[in-house]
Parts: C-alpha cells; structure tokens; sequence
C-alpha cells in the first residue's frame, strides 16, 4: 500500500466509479498480513515511509523467505530481500520466476520501483573488500528508483584516486561512504563538500580492527563535523537514510514548484535552477512511485 494507491482509490470513491464498501474491500487486508506462523508484513509501511518493509535473509529458511517475496509481490509487485544466500535465491526462483540475485550485495529483487533524477546519491568504498557492502548500498538505492553513481578503491592511501573524482563529489546530493580498516575517508569527504555525508563502517581489517569497531569509533569520532554513522556493515541502513533525504529534496521541490505556478509560468529547465541542477527533472509525486528516467553510472578504478 502507497501514495498512489490510496489516492486512486480515494479518487474512484469520489468519482462514484467506486462505493465505500468496495473500497473497504480493497483494503480489509491491510495493513497487516500474516505468513504462516512466522511472518506478519506490514503493508502500509510505504505509505508511512515513502519505501516498503524489506526482507532481511539471514536467520530465515529459504522456504520461509520465498513464502514471504512471493506474498509481498502478490499485493504491492515488488519486493528486496538482503543477506541471501544462493538457496534462499533458488527457492524463490521456483515461486517468483522473474526475482533477480545480486550476488555480491547478497540482494535478491523483484521489480525495482520506476527510476527519478530528482536527487542523486554517491556509494564511495574505501577499498575492493569493501565492495559488498556498497554494493548492497547501491542496489537498495536503485530499487527505491533513486538515481545512483558508484566510485569503488578510493582510500586513503591513496587518496588522489578520490580526488579523480571531484565532479561526482560536487554533483551528489548525499554520499555514502563504506570503510573497514581505521575508517578514514568519510572524515575526508566530509572535509570537502556539503551535502549529507552517511558514513558506513565495515568489517574488514586485521586483528585490531575488532570486526569493524575500529572503524565505528573512527567514524563516529570524525573531526569533519555532521557526518553521519550507521551500523558496522549495514549497507541497507545507508540506503534508506540517504532515500529519505532524497524524498525529502523531491517534496521541497514540488512545494516550490506549486508555490509558484500560482503566481508566475514555471521555469524552463535549468532556468532558475542553475544549469545541470540535480533538482531540475521533478516529480509530480514524490513518492518512489513517481514518474523516473535515469542511467545509473558505476565507476570502479
């Protein structure tokens, strides 16, 4: 259940071309709906949220996750799962023939949601270990429709290999950065642009890298101010956070878009936006439901 969905029905209701009655039909079963004896989906989070529950693979069977991708595809048309493991990827197959398997995010999709250019994030990592978890990153952007570039091995130690790089560092509207080791490069992005910064800590490093602690601390201890932490491996957290500011840049939009379609013609594009603005193609929904057209570039040195 989202946006667009609500307001359709809403709209039919009002039309006449629908009664209360078929419409509370519609919508008996949600926003809950149990599995089994294992599951309850909570359909409504999108409409809270502007992004669906996920799935999250790991402690589950793969019976379990495939009855639970299945159920949530019936009712919404889509679905992502993390943490999966090839067996999880081939019970859902049986049931959900079109799902895709991500393999080095450890993602499983089933129809991604329609693609925006309003807002574009940046999924940088620190070193090639760091990979999976950008990537899971990455992909969980992508099927939220966000408008995604990647820049892989850019560390510190050898941070001109970032420096490559400075046009999509200027152009993003908010960058994650994945780091294992001490966990540096966030501080450094952080030190050279302005847009929300999402630090993600990994667990890859030697012995006193404590699995991703060192790098936790370091990052939380960042001396480049308003960076933010998520979770040691969490790619998916990253995600969302950074899908919620960019929702957050499509509903300002549109605001100042209907502010001022009252009073004066809606600018052409990039009039008024400034040439090349990321915030220029808007949505007329700034849900993840709205309209979207956009390549993602990956960038791997």
């Amino acid at each position: 259940m989202d946006r667009d969905t609500v307001s359709n029905l809403l709209a039919e209701v009002a039309s006449g071309k629908l009664s209360p009655g078929e419409a509370l039909e519609k919508l008996r079963w949600q926003p809950i709906e149990p599995i089994g004896d294992f599951a309850r989906l909570d359909h409504h989070r999108a409409l809270r949220q502007s992004m669906p529950e996920f799935v999250y693979g790991e402690g589950k069977s793969p019976e379990q996750l495939a009855a639970i991708m299945s159920a949530m595809v019936a009712r919404t048309g889509r679905a992502l799962a993390t943490r999966v493991t090839t067996a999880h990827f081939e019970a859902t197959r049986a049931l959900l023939p079109d799902v895709v398997h991500h393999a080095k995010a450890r993602i499983l999709v089933v129809n991604s949601f329609p693609k925006s250019n309003a807002g574009r994030a940046l999924v940088i990592a620190a070193g090639t270990s760091d990979v999976p978890v950008a990537e899971e990153a990455a992909e969980v952007l992508k099927f939220l429709g966000d408008s995604t570039q990647t820049v892989y091995d850019v560390g510190v130690a050898g941070i001109h290999r970032l420096l490559e790089y400075a046009n999509h560092l200027q152009e993003a509207d908010v960058v994650i950065v994945v780091a294992g080791m001490e966990g540096a490069l966030p501080s450094v992005v952080g030190g050279l642009i302005d847009s929300p910064v999402i630090a993600v800590p990994t667990s890859v490093g030697y012995g006193a890298s404590f699995q991703g602690i060192a790098a936790l601390l370091g990052m939380l201890n960042s001396c480049a101010t308003g960076v933010t932490v998520v979770n040691i491996d969490n790619g998916l957290g990253a995600a969302t956070a950074a899908h919620r500011l960019l929702t957050r840049i499509r509903q300002a939009d549109l605001k100042r878009a209907r502010r001022g379609s009252l009073h004066e013609p809606f600018p052409a594009s990039g009039e008024g936006m400034g040439e090349g603005s990321s915030h220029g193609n808007l949505s007329p929904n700034p849900s993840p439901l709205a309209e979207r057209g956009n390549e993602e570039e990956t960038v791997a040195r």
